[in-house]
């Protein structure tokens, strides 16, 4: 039996003592095989991880991922496997330090960032640290999402609501994430704007009513009023979602921001006084039809009465009858209202003009072959009248 020193008993009692189900050591990678890897772990006997207790990717090739010299810190499950080697476990020191960060990140709401490994109707599974974080539907986004199936393979940031490591039970929270910035966004915002400021923006999303306009922080409604100095059916008409569009801030009112596209210096009615003055021929389209008439757009914003009985010289039952919706026509000013902002015009009254003859031109006689009719006249005898 060779001699052993007393420093070297207690070195390997010491390691022996390190050595035990649970413990947390450190060791060198002496060897990687396709599904196992082996440490040197300063024990009597060296130390192994197969390919599922590294990691739970099947995929992964083990002899890309680690290398002879790599130091893995790791956890012991057995002592002896049964072939006088030391069990170990990369992948569930990771899990542990992942509980723990999560826990973490529960307790002190720290944003973390995963991919998302798996979609489905209820929810977002995102790993971390080997670890599922489920993300419930109705937590993944500041607004409703019907369906999530673009979130898969995209990285997503998140706070843990709720984290039980007993029950593998830890839930993701992505919503309060989007809701928290946009509310820092927000306030930057409405600190920075005033009304009358002229702002770039994207059409977010679109209502019968309008278009609310994302200006980088906040949404500010452009009502379909507001939209131009033109009327409008719809405002998917108008706008696309995604659209770049230039706005001027209406109102501001607490946290609502009213929009509008009605450019001061493009009212159509800065120059009507001279374009529509009456007498003037106008051109226009038809833009709606009543029994009493038809409503003519001139210029966007600016619509022109042709009465039913300025049709036409003949007698019309309704506009309809003779006139279709977005057909040209040409007319004549008849009535001019700055303040009302109201315009008659008459087709009637245009082809009148255009049948009535034209007065014969006025011939100016010169003064010297006036005065000299006249002396032709004083001088001539008078001719007595017949009997």
């Amino acid at each position: 039996m060779s001699e052993v020193s007393f420093e070297q008993m207690l070195n390997e009692e010491g390691s022996l003592n390190q050595i035990r189900t649970g413990a947390i050591v450190t060791g060198t990678v002496i060897g990687v095989k396709d599904n196992e890897i082996n440490l040197n772990i300063g024990y009597k006997a060296d130390g192994v991880i197969t390919k599922s207790e590294y990691t739970n990717d099947p995929a992964l090739d083990l002899k890309e991922a680690v290398h002879v010299g790599d130091e893995l810190r790791v956890k012991v499950l057995k002592v002896n496997d049964g072939e006088g080697q030391v069990l170990l476990s990369y992948r569930r020191l990771a899990v542990d330090r992942a509980y723990e960060l999560l826990q973490e990140s529960c307790d002190n709401g720290t944003v973390l960032k995963g991919k998302v490994s798996q979609v489905t109707t209820g929810g977002l599974s995102v790993m971390v640290g080997g670890v599922r974080v489920f993300i419930p539907a109705s937590m993944v986004s500041d607004h409703f999402e019907r369906d999530l199936s673009h979130y898969q393979d995209q990285e997503v940031e998140f706070v843990i609501t709720e984290c039980v490591p007993r029950k593998r039970r830890v839930i993701g929270n992505r919503k309060k994430v989007l809701t928290d910035r946009r509310e820092a966004a927000e306030q930057a915002l409405l600190s920075s704007i005033e009304e009358g400021q002229i702002l770039e923006g994207t059409v977010r999303s679109l209502t019968d009513f309008g278009a609310f306009i994302d200006l980088g922080g906040a949404d500010g409604l452009l009502h379909i009023s507001e939209m131009g100095w033109g009327r409008y059916e719809h405002p998917k008409k108008v706008f696309t979602v995604g659209q770049k569009v230039e706005v001027f801030v209406k109102s501001i009112k607490g946290k609502k921001i009213s929009l509008s596209m009605k450019f001061p210096d493009q009212n159509p009615w800065l120059n009507a006084d001279e374009k529509y003055a009456i007498g003037n021929v106008v051109k226009g389209t038809v833009a709606r039809m009543q029994d009493f008439g038809a409503f003519v757009q001139l210029a966007p914003g600016v619509d022109a009465l042709l009465h039913v009985s300025q049709i036409s010289p003949e007698r019309i039952e309704k506009p309809s009858d003779v006139l279709k919706i977005g057909q040209e026509i040409e007319a004549k000013v008849v009535e001019y209202d700055s303040e009302s902002k109201r315009i008659s015009i008459s087709i009637k009254a245009l082809e009148m003009d255009r049948e009535r003859p034209a007065e014969a031109p006025t011939i100016e006689i010169p003064a010297e072959v006036t005065e000299a009719v006249q002396t032709m006249a004083d001088v001539l005898p008078e001719v007595p009248a017949e009997a």
